[in-house]
């Protein structure tokens, strides 16, 4: 293993939900069962709902990268299943898991789509995570294909019922997020509908989110915080806004993740700020301006501008 060029793991990332998460990446870039319209990372190049390995053969290589990186840097907030794509696919995160909770007392948490907890073996494989962050951003199954782009064979109704049949038999906490985008899910009879399932979801709590980094679809616009805060009122049960982390556990070190590849490892997966490289990495400021601006220079990374801000995305090879 070669610890300067993880293949599974990035990260930390400076998440609005989850502080500092340390990424585990299970899948191939952009392999998922959706294609949203607001996914920071672009197109679904491969829709499938095909479970596999992929290129993870074998457990204990990803273990021990997970392992050589809490040796080395500070306790992150949480160990998350997430990357470039929806991490149920591949069929080896029950066992990941299970190695995860034998190793660290750092909490596991899982963000995906939700498409296949109406499989048994997937729900069964998310059953020992301590934080299962499943998404609902749609009423019915006219703004499902609108908004997620399903594969074909993955329904709306047996999402949902999926997602349901999970929360109701998990011991963990389920964080449900509902993902608005201005003028397509966000009319009053829209979020009802969407309101309407959370409610036989029943998670711990439901969190309302909107585009923040560059999307996969010019169309899919923010929706302000202002109306955020109107439309969580339709919702029963603990609802929260997702703003952007506060850094309240920043952690600024020369020596936390100084070099390009852990840079890189984390563009690859999402688009930041340099201040979210230097929240998730634990860098100053001014070495990871210094760092970006070489990696700009040999075209490793480039920088798009958005209304909230610039943000640097790695460049992948042709």
């Amino acid at each position: 293993m070669d610890e300067r060029n993880p293949r599974w793991v990035y990260g930390p990332v400076h998440s609005r939900r989850l502080g500092r998460s340390l990424g585990i990446d299970l899948v191939p870039f952009k392999v998922c069962t959706y294609d949203c319209i607001y996914c920071q990372l672009g197109r679904t190049t491969n829709k499938t709902r095909e479970r596999g390995h992929f290129f993870v053969e074998r457990v204990g290589e990803v273990l021990d990268e997970i392992r050589g990186k809490l040796d080395r840097d500070p306790k992150p907030d949480y160990i998350s299943l997430a990357g470039s794509g929806e991490p149920t696919l591949n069929d080896q995160t029950g066992p990941l898991i299970e190695g995860i909770k034998a190793m660290t007392d750092v909490p596991v948490a899982v963000l995906t789509n939700g498409s296949l907890l109406w499989m048994k073996e997937v729900r069964d494989a998310l059953s020992r995570a301590d934080l299962v962050l499943p998404s609902l951003d749609a009423g019915d199954e006219r703004t499902f294909r609108l908004v997620n782009r399903p594969n074909p064979k993955i329904g709306f109704e047996k999402m949902v019922n999926g997602i349901v049949e999970f929360a109701r038999n998990y011991n963990g906490s389920l964080w449900l997020e509902v993902f608005l985008l201005d003028g397509i899910n966000t009319d009053p009879e829209s979020v009802k509908k969407i309101a309407a399932l959370a409610e036989r979801i029943n998670p711990e709590k439901i969190q309302l989110n909107s585009v923040s980094r560059p999307p996969a679809e010019d169309f899919a616009k923010p929706v302000g915080r202002r109306k955020l805060e109107e439309l969580s009122t339709i919702f029963s049960g603990r609802v929260e806004v997702i703003a952007e982390y506060t850094g309240a556990n920043h952690v600024e070190s020369e020596n936390g993740a100084l070099n390009d590849s852990a840079i890189l490892a984390l563009l690859s997966r999402r688009p930041c700020t340099v201040e979210g490289i230097s929240m998730g990495l634990g860098l100053k400021t001014g070495t990871v301006v210094k760092r970006l601006g070489l990696l700009f220079d040999s075209g490793a990374v480039r920088t798009v501008r958005r209304d909230n801000g610039i943000f640097y995305e790695a460049v992948r090879s042709q």
